[in-house]
């Protein structure tokens, strides 16, 4: 039973299909003037407006790239830079505004830019993982170039307030940015409604390819090129496109943006059932993140007393993927940074278990789920130094010393 999504997805069969001729009887190059090249840029540009449909953009608005992190680094790196020429010792343009539980590749990009002088705000969230729109005011100086806040968290699915966020970034003239790699294809996204100028997106997460992604960018908003050379996707983001990719992304939205309610309601029953079951039938289990604002396909769940890696290897026995955060820090044995920043002790966020649902799974799993989970965790727990076996009870905040703001990796 594959349940790790939000770490990649497997490829739609209608998605493999529409790819397959372009990898050896439809190879052309889009930058040439045969039949083939020619071809190729018509199905490109098919896919630019599959793409933007899903997020109810314009098809110029759409830059391809190889997947949701060089998107980021594209917007982020592309404002600060195109910014950094307007500043001066009077009126000084260096300031970025993003939150503490935002993916790697927003926080080790601002973390870049801080080495040449710019300044980052990190914002805190409460215990949900929301941040606070009072904080996001407050933090806006006359500097400030960037705000970058994530729709959906990938770790414990928690969706921020995105067009008053966005509201507030238009009323001070700054460019919105949102990574929406978890969140399109899953909620409605609508770049319009929700007041986002740039955005960033990644085909895996939809059932569609590895390696190909891309980032809306609001008609008027400038960025400094982020990749040299022939000037492919209109002079931002040069090098010979990734025709099957991207053609399989393009059906990836396509099939996302026509199946969303369906896959919504799918989700968010198994999600439920899961949250209920697990709650009931297991002692001393919590769900981190918003239970109220949460992505359907997402539930994180806390076990005291367990060890997250092993419970991983013990649930994969049992025919269960899951994940204990992120796929991205899968081998980082420090503690999640998002669950410290939801104030969540490092003893006791090693213990965690991210489900990501996806079309694939079933309401019937539940229940085999649920219980695989409470063997594996009744199993740990009677070999860990955390829990009292005798007085079935949790014990390790005997040894355990809060969080404190280093645990909070400086984000």
């Amino acid at each position: 039973m594959y349940m790790d999504n939000s770490a990649t997805s497997p490829v739609d069969e209608e998605v493999l299909k529409e790819m397959l001729p372009f990898f050896n009887e439809r190879f052309g190059n889009a930058s040439t003037l045969y039949r083939l090249g020619v071809d190729a840029k018509e199905v490109l540009e098919k896919a630019r407006k599959q793409v933007a449909d899903l997020i109810n953009a314009d098809p110029s608005e759409i830059t391809f790239t190889s997947g949701g992190t060089e998107s980021d680094n594209m917007v982020i790196k592309g404002i600060a830079l195109k910014e950094i020429q307007k500043s001066t010792e009077e009126n000084p343009r260096n300031h970025i505004i993003t939150s503490a539980i935002e993916h790697p590749a927003v926080l080790k990009t601002c973390e870049f830019l801080e080495k040449f002088g710019f300044e980052v705000t990190y914002l805190p969230v409460d215990e949900e993982g929301l941040i606070s729109l009072d904080d996001l005011k407050n933090a806006i100086k006359d500097s400030t170039i960037l705000i970058t806040i994530m729709h959906a968290n990938n770790e414990v699915g928690t969706i921020q307030p995105i067009k008053e966020i966005g509201e507030i970034a238009r009323e001070h003239n700054i460019p919105f940015h949102t990574d929406a790699v978890q969140s399109a294809g899953k909620i409605p996204v609508d770049v319009k409604e929700q007041n986002i100028d740039l955005l960033s997106l990644s085909s895996h997460k939809i059932n569609g390819p590895k390696g190909v992604g891309a980032v809306y960018i609001k008609k008027g908003i400038r960025l400094e090129v982020f990749m040299h050379g022939g000037g492919q996707e209109n002079g931002l983001r040069s090098g010979t496109e990734n025709i099957p990719g991207i053609v399989g992304f393009g059906k990836a939205a396509e099939l996302a943006n026509e199946r969303l309610e369906e896959h919504m309601k799918h989700n968010q029953e198994i999600r439920d059932a899961l949250i209920e079951k697990v709650l009931a039938n297991i002692k001393d289990s919590y769900v981190n993140g918003s239970l109220e604002h949460r992505l359907p396909n997402n539930v994180h769940f806390r076990f005291s007393g367990v060890e997250g890696e092993s419970l991983i290897l013990r649930l994969d026995n049992e025919g269960i993927d899951g994940a204990t955060g992120s796929a991205c820090s899968t081998h980082d044995l420090k503690g999640s940074h998002v669950l410290a920043a939801l104030g969540i002790k490092p003893a006791l966020s090693h213990g965690s278990l991210r489900l990501s649902i996806g079309p694939e799974n079933s309401i019937d799993d539940v229940d085999y789920i649920v219980a695989s989970i409470k063997k594996v965790v009744d199993y740990l727990r009677d070999l860990s130094p955390l829990w009292d076996n005798e007085e079935d009870k949790y014990i390790g905040d005997r040894f355990e010393k809060p969080v404190e703001d280093e645990d909070l990796d400086r984000y």
